[in-house]
């Protein structure tokens, strides 16, 4: 398959034009999003949901987040992710495959039915994971598109994928929230830099190939500015795979937690990586035949899943 975003090949970065749709549906009034969220996430790659989640709901999701955290030896190891320099976790990969409340979460049809929407196709979570900043320790994600990294490393061929951020503690302007850089997801920014074997080991404490060099992040940032979205737990945060984004550290006492979903079209599945000879592990990206998700309606509580 030809590359048409290729990255981390040349000695300079520079910026390619976006060869795909950013929404792939017409909207109608039975879409799961309004005219005005939809035209939103066109022009500005990201999209906040409030109160789809109850009270309940919510308290319950956490509950979930804070068991998982507190026994990561009933987890698969290789999935849990610790700070740099330090035993906090960092992240916990592939949790819907650990979890009967996540699994449920992602199949969830007030998100998957809006992922569908988006991505005009059926879509399968390309990677889950729960992200953990807790307060003092939680060390920065520094910026990057994720279709740069799920292109070169995993075999993404186009950009038909998007993730949604379910908080799960308060998001506040001063624990480390996520960050985007609105329209930025109109062009691809290509990284320099040969990547290493094996480099998801690395990348996943601390990402240093696969970076976009400071002189375009500046560009794109004095072009489109930064915004950083902010919201009680239960807010969801969608946001296009190509929009640049990342997360400052966490010095306040007060935890940041989320449920990470990425969903990828039934016909955006992997191919081989596109810059590298061996793709990153099955926890950090589904391969082969893609489990398409059939979104499930009702309340998301403990009672309900009994």
């Amino acid at each position: 398959m030809k590359d048409i975003y290729p990255s981390r090949h040349a000695k300079q970065a520079e910026f390619l034009p976006r060869h795909d749709p950013v929404v792939r549906s017409d909207w109608t009034e039975d879409a799961p999003l309004s005219r005005a969220q939809t035209e939103q996430f066109e022009r500005d790659g990201y999209l906040v949901l409030e109160d789809i989640f109850s009270e309940e709901e919510v308290a319950f999701l956490q509950r979930e987040a804070r068991k998982l955290l507190a026994d990561p030896a009933a987890l698969d190891a290789e999935t849990v992710i610790s700070e740099p320099g330090g035993k906090e976790i960092r992240s916990i990969f592939e949790i819907h495959a650990q979890s009967r409340v996540i699994e449920r979460l992602a199949a969830d049809a007030r998100l998957a039915e809006a992922a569908r929407f988006l991505l005009g196709d059926e879509v399968y979570l390309h990677q889950s994971r729960l992200n953990y900043k807790p307060g003092f320790q939680g060390k920065e994600f520094y910026w990057h598109s994720d279709f740069e990294t799920w292109h070169v490393e995993d075999g993404m061929p186009r950009m038909r994928a998007l993730s949604m951020s379910v908080l799960l503690a308060e998001n506040t302007p001063n624990n480390g929230p996520l960050m985007l850089i609105p329209g930025s997801h109109r062009t691809f920014l290509t990284c320099v830099g040969e990547t290493p074997e094996d480099h998801y080991r690395m990348s996943l404490k601390k990402q240093e190939y696969g970076v976009p060099d400071e002189d375009s992040l500046a560009e794109l940032a004095y072009k489109h500015g930064i915004v950083a979205p902010t919201g009680k737990p239960g807010s969801v945060v969608i946001f296009d795979c190509n929009v640049m984004h990342g997360s400052n550290g966490n010095i306040t006492p007060f935890p940041r937690a989320n449920a990470f979903l990425v969903y990828n079209a039934v016909s955006n599945r992997l191919q081989a990586p596109f810059g590298v000879e061996k793709p990153r592990p099955g926890f950090i990206a589904a391969r082969g035949e893609p489990r398409v998700i059939a979104p499930r309606h009702g309340r998301l509580t403990e009672e309900a899943m009994a």
